[in-house]
């Protein structure tokens, strides 16, 4: 290779893997829309009609919540949760009800540190008052984005301010985690999650799924570190190219090694995603009084929000 040549692609490559900022981290789209897809087959029967009969939809508009962060200032937040900031005691000394958070943080500290678990107590009841209303465009807009923030708040690096590691020499994490270990690993992962099932206190089982989340932080971090160490550093990673673009990744052995190293975490959490989603689901709609859904019309137009 001419080596006056070779530079440019060298400088593509580094530039495409540098770690974009915080708000542009998310599950990967084919996570997001998988995790969409697979909620649908939670429900029970007198709700799967209904949401097989959109389920193009639902996994289409998973990733809505992500594209709104470049036109919505208000977006980003709403996918983290900094637990450093919040946990001054234990969990269990943060406000759960959203009035008493913003009196004690003030509405600058939460759109810094993450909103997520109060935003997915707020999407519920939003979606809540849509089945009561039944509103098709409503149900479905509400419930494709509830499955995006209830995803995200499954990604322990959504819990910690060290999001891409960042503050550890180990900035790409994040991707690496939450992208790269699905895409070459998802279509062998088991996505039985069950029948969806009411959640009594759903403010009990969105902070709980946070919690979980952020103990394995220093597992995914660690085990990382630890894997850069024993590994030979010429492969760690690798080049592939997308689309025609030359770009850096980490290896397929790399990966292998890592997802290894975590056990079942990343398709654990794909799971937990799933059934809390259709939980939720199912239990905005037994909230709402269980509207009869059947009747609303199939081919409504529901694109134009």
């Amino acid at each position: 290779m001419n080596y006056r040549q070779s530079i440019p692609l060298r400088l593509i490559a580094l530039f495409l893997f540098l770690p974009p900022p915080r708000e542009a981290h998310s599950w990967g789209f084919f996570a997001h829309k998988r995790i969409n897809e697979m909620a649908v087959f939670t429900m029970p029967p007198s709700l799967i009609g209904f949401y097989k009969q959109h389920l193009t939809y639902l996994v289409s508009h998973a990733t809505d919540a992500d594209k709104r962060r470049y036109a919505d200032p208000e977006e980003s937040c709403r996918h983290f949760f900094d637990s450093e900031f919040y946990v001054t005691q234990s969990f269990d000394s943060i406000p759960r009800r959203w009035t008493d958070a913003l009196n004690r943080y003030g509405k600058d500290s939460l759109r810094a540190h993450g909103i997520v678990p109060w935003y997915i107590e707020r999407m519920v009841h939003r979606l809540e008052k849509a089945f009561r209303e039944e509103n098709q465009a409503l149900i479905l807009h509400y419930s494709a984005d509830l499955g995006h923030y209830v995803a995200d708040a499954h990604v322990p690096l959504h819990t910690t301010r060290n999001y891409n590691g960042q503050l550890t020499n180990q900035t790409g994490i994040h991707a690496f985690w939450e992208s790269r270990i699905p895409e070459l690993n998802a279509e062998s992962y088991d996505y039985f999650a069950g029948r969806a099932t009411y959640i009594e206190n759903v403010s009990k089982a969105v902070w709980s799924a946070v919690v979980a989340s952020y103990q394995v932080v220093d597992s995914v971090l660690c085990l990382e570190a630890d894997l850069t160490q024993r590994f030979a550093p010429g492969l760690k990673y690798s080049y592939e190219t997308r689309g025609t673009v030359l770009q850096r990744v980490y290896s397929e052995s790399y990966t292998e090694a890592y997802n290894k190293s975590l056990g079942d975490m990343v398709e654990r959490r794909m799971i937990q995603s799933i059934r809390l989603t259709g939980c939720l689901w199912f239990t905005a709609w037994v909230n709402a009084g269980q509207p009869d859904l059947s009747k609303l019309d199939a081919t409504q137009a529901v694109d134009s929000l």
